[in-house]
């Protein structure tokens, strides 16, 4: 398979737009162009350039009905990708104390930079993670077919309590959202009692040292969790 390196050399875009595809799918199911042109937030003819490039270069396909799918090739890709992401989140966050809330923009200036060589070492070295730092599971692993199914913060009944499971690849791009998770504490595993609902917000009691706090239900919507009592 060509290398990572040499596909961005030959298209810098390509790894942003499989993995957003990627991620779009194990989310959503269906990834169109005005959903990608959304995430991406680029216009929608950018985006039909995009894929037209991307079909030339036999990493996705779209049928009829428009919908886009990644080949085996731009699944191995896309898989890469985010594999690299992940483990370069946890080099900043685990082994060079960089902040939690800030490693996600770092990473994605790293990842088409490392060698399969220095992915497969930081894997070994950082213990084999499953997944990365604010929970998004790695491709393929067995985190990865349980956690997308997870609830959503938002859906949370009051005096629910309730593990956080991850906070989304779409959540991490919606601008002060990993700052008000980090204020407050919420990561993957931590413990929240549902304290108070409203249509606006949530207020939570944070388990481990009954610190409360508040969330806003848009922030929330994109918080996985797993209900462990009530």
């Amino acid at each position: 398979m060509e290398k990572l390196l040499e596909l961005a050399a030959k298209f810098p875009a390509a790894s942003e737009y499989l993995s957003t595809i990627y991620l779009i799918r194990r989310d959503y199911e269906k990834v169109t162009n005005a959903k990608l042109a959304e995430r991406m937030e680029v216009s929608r003819p950018a985006v039909s350039q995009a894929v037209k490039r991307l079909k030339s270069l036999d990493l996705v396909d779209q049928d009829l009905y428009g919908l886009i799918k990644l080949t085996e090739k731009g699944e191995n890709y896309a898989s890469s990708v985010l594999r690299r992401h992940y483990l370069i989140e946890h080099l900043l966050v685990d082994m060079l104390a960089y902040p939690w809330e800030k490693s996600d923009v770092e990473a994605k200036n790293l990842q088409d930079k490392i060698s399969t060589e220095f992915t497969n070492h930081l894997y070994e070295k950082l213990g084999r993670p499953d997944r990365c730092p604010h929970g998004n599971p790695m491709p393929g692993s067995e985190a990865e077919k349980t956690i997308v199914k997870s609830t959503r913060l938002h859906h949370a009944e009051l005096g629910q309590v309730v593990r956080v499971q991850r906070i989304t690849e779409e959540g991490e791009e919606i601008p002060g959202l990993l700052h008000a998770c980090h204020e407050f504490g919420i990561r993957p595993n931590e413990i929240f009692l549902v304290k108070e609902k409203n249509e606006e917000n949530l207020n939570l009691v944070r388990v481990s040292d009954d610190a409360r706090g508040v969330i806003n239900n848009l922030f929330a919507s994109y918080i996985d969790i797993e209900t462990i009592g009530i």
